[in-house]
């Protein structure tokens, strides 16, 4: 029950009535009249008649309290027996909540977050506790492992907080974790891992202090190691080639363990070059030779050397060599001392003058050999006695010239193997490889070296059929022939020109072995957002057998890839889970992670109340563990302990809702006139009376 006022007035008008009053009574003291008490009550009284008050008194319904029951149904709960001891907590929870008078019972279950997001029990109970007014919550009881991993999203609770552990006592399992790790790396640079082998929970003797480390490289076979469990390992690695390297490793796993879903981890480390180191030799100064280097020039990441050979050695004109600006073109450097340190040597319209005696060929010869790589450019001078070919770099050429020199237009086209070449597929504005092109097309060249009996691959074709651009492998290494030196009328934009700069930069990298320019390559990528996997294979051939797919449980399946275009077999599909994936197709293999190998749910498996523990204390509830059966419930007073050994409390609120509201004045209009009548009356009876006296 409570006090209203509804005044009639003004609250500012009446304190001045107020203040009047009390100066009124101020001056009757002054004046020694006795009825002042009197006339004090009856302004009051009239106060008080003017602010109407009344007594209000609410009607109210008690209502239930409610108890929420999360149920965590995240993977790790599916570990060991844990998914029994769920259901058996679960059941008697849900039946001891609905026994107690006025309760209801609110049930909420939470699964795997998208995305690995773990198990969100903190977003669970926010979006719980906001469906329902707080002030009639009595308790939250959660069952779960303890693993949260939003931990800083569980609310501030109203009623206390009861954790019921699932687990065994003897729960135990290993892991491997992978510190750091870098996302690139320098492409024949040495770079490190950092990962530890971990132990957890109730480790039997029998599991040992060491384990067996298995490493593999982009799906090959894998290397063991045997490794000390709870020691940090710095692993270095070496890239071999650019792209995406794929990093894999496996713990052997151990009789006992909870689980061996986090015992392999996957590690993609993106392989990218330095700079690449290019040396161009060009044979005498010509139209092309300014593209040549503006293009190696243009790209940041190649660190170009370049000689021009001004003055050859047969040059007589009587000139002093103390004269002359030129330098001396440094031939044992660049071709014997320091010939490994170049990536690539382009030969540009380069032939044979007596510059280069045969022992710097053979030692060019070799360098292909141990995996160097020389693309030629080739102009008159090579269906000369001048050739290269006729020096011991002719025994790697992938073709040679009979001699002719073609001066006339030609439209350089890729040959039906072009097609499906990585290095000429897909050019824009590539003519059909016979009849006439239609739309608009690359533009003619004016000259062509005719070559015959090519060992390589011919990706393009020139006049009269004849080769244009022969790839081939010499050892470890790679040659490109290019059977011409009119590419620069592309980049003068000759009868509409055509991609130049791409298809150098497609020949260049692909004796750089990059993963992307292989002929024969096995490739997977993740659909950004999504489980899907799109699955392309790339081959000379014209088919391809069937695909086979290593799941991450261990199973398998066949694909089909249907065709895709010319030396292309494409296939977009939806993987069942997360999880760490193996292709095989031929002789070729591809490893890919859908998310992480080892998900969030498997990171740390041994049930644990130490993510919600916080929770749990500024809640005021507690920790109870299943392998000790399920915990009694009981109804507890507020601020009072609310777990024990054995039993777990909730609090009962007491909360209820208000139906109606019932105000009486204190006294009718006439009743507080007749009260200040009253009291005036008799003040001044009292007065008059003491005159009288």
């Amino acid at each position: 029950m409570s006090v209203i006022f509804a005044p009639l007035l003004p609250w500012g008008l009446i304190w001045a009535g107020a203040a009047l009053a009390v100066l009124v009574l101020g001056f009757a003291l002054w004046r020694g009249l006795k009825g002042w008490a009197l006339r004090a009550l009856a302004a009051l009284v009239l106060l008080l008649a003017v602010a109407q008050p009344s007594l209000q008194q609410e009607e109210k319904r008690p209502l239930s309290d409610i108890v929420i029951l999360l149920d965590d149904r995240s993977a790790s709960q599916g570990l060991s027996d844990r998914g029994a001891q769920t259901d058996a907590a679960v059941a008697r929870l849900a039946a001891a909540v609905q026994a107690l008078p006025n309760t209801e019972l609110r049930r909420v279950t939470v699964h795997d977050a998208p995305k690995d997001g773990g198990t969100q029990i903190g977003a669970a109970l926010a979006e719980a506790l906001a469906a329902e007014p707080r002030a009639r919550v009595a308790g939250v009881l959660v069952v779960s492992d303890g693993q949260v991993h939003d931990p800083g999203l569980v609310p501030g609770l109203p009623a206390p907080l009861q954790l019921l552990l699932t687990g065994q006592r003897s729960d135990w399992d290993r892991r491997l974790v992978i510190e750091t790790a870098p996302a690139y790396g320098i492409i024949g640079e040495e770079t490190r891992i950092r990962l530890k082998i971990e132990d957890e929970g109730a480790v039997p003797a029998a599991a040992g202090t060491s384990a067996e480390l298995s490493i593999a490289i982009d799906g090959g076979a894998a290397q063991s190691y045997r490794v000390q469990v709870g020691q940090d390992l710095e692993l270095p690695l070496t890239l071999e080639h650019g792209g995406q390297n794929v990093v894999q490793f496996t713990v052997t796993p151990a009789a006992g363990e909870l689980t061996e879903r986090n015992n392999a981890a996957v590690v993609q480390i993106n392989g990218v070059r330095d700079r690449l180191r290019v040396l161009l030799v060009s044979g005498e100064p010509h139209a092309g030779e300014r593209t040549w280097r503006n293009l190696l020039k243009s790209d940041a990441g190649v660190d170009l050397v370049h000689f021009t050979i001004l003055r050859p050695p047969e040059k007589q004109d009587g000139v002093p060599v103390s004269e002359l600006s030129l330098i001396a073109f440094p031939t044992q450097e660049l071709f014997i001392d320091k010939i490994d340190q170049f990536d690539l040597i382009i030969f540009d319209r380069y032939g044979e003058r007596g510059i280069l005696p045969a022992s710097y060929f053979r030692n060019i010869r070799d360098y292909v050999e141990r995996g160097g790589a020389i693309l030629i450019s080739a102009g008159p001078e090579f269906a000369t006695v001048e050739s290269l070919w006729q020096t011991p770099l002719g025994e790697v050429m992938p073709a040679r010239p009979t001699g002719r020199v073609i001066s006339e237009a030609f439209l350089p086209r890729p040959t039906e193997l072009g097609l499906r070449h990585p290095v000429t597929a897909g050019l824009e504005g590539a003519p059909p490889p016979s009849g006439e092109p239609e739309g608009k097309h690359w533009g003619r060249w004016l000259r062509q070296i005719e070559l015959t009996s090519p060992t390589g691959e011919v990706v393009m074709q020139g006049a009269n059929g004849a080769p244009l651009l022969v790839l081939s492998r010499a050892g470890k290494g790679r040659v490109a022939l290019l059977a011409s030196d009119h590419p620069w009328l592309w980049d003068r934009g000759y009868e509409g020109g055509g991609p130049q700069l791409e298809l150098l930069r497609r020949i260049a990298h692909w004796e750089m072995k990059e993963p992307e320019l292989e002929e024969e390559a096995l490739q997977a990528t993740v659909e950004p957002g999504s489980l899907a996997l799109n699955i392309t294979r790339r081959t000379m051939k014209d088919s391809v057998g069937p695909l086979s797919l290593t799941l991450p449980d261990g199973t398998t399946q066949e694909l089909a890839l249907p065709p895709a275009g010319p030396g292309r077999f494409a296939l977009q599909w939806q993987a069942p889970g997360e999880g760490l994936y193996r292709l095989r197709q031929d002789d070729l293999e591809r490893v890919v992670a859908l998310g992480p190998a080892s998900p969030k749910e498997f990171e740390r498996t041994i049930a644990s109340p130490e993510p919600l523990d916080a929770a749990v204390k500024a809640s005021g509830g507690g920790v109870s563990r299943l392998w000790n059966g399920v915990p009694v419930l009981r109804q507890v007073a507020a601020g009072r302990m609310s777990a024990g050994p054995g039993w777990i409390g909730i609090t009962p609120r007491e909360a209820a809702a208000v139906t109606g509201i019932r105000v009486t004045p204190v006294l009718p209009a006439w009743g507080w006139l007749l009260l200040a009548a009253g009291l005036t009356v008799a003040a001044w009876l009292l007065e008059g009376r003491r005159r009288a006296a």
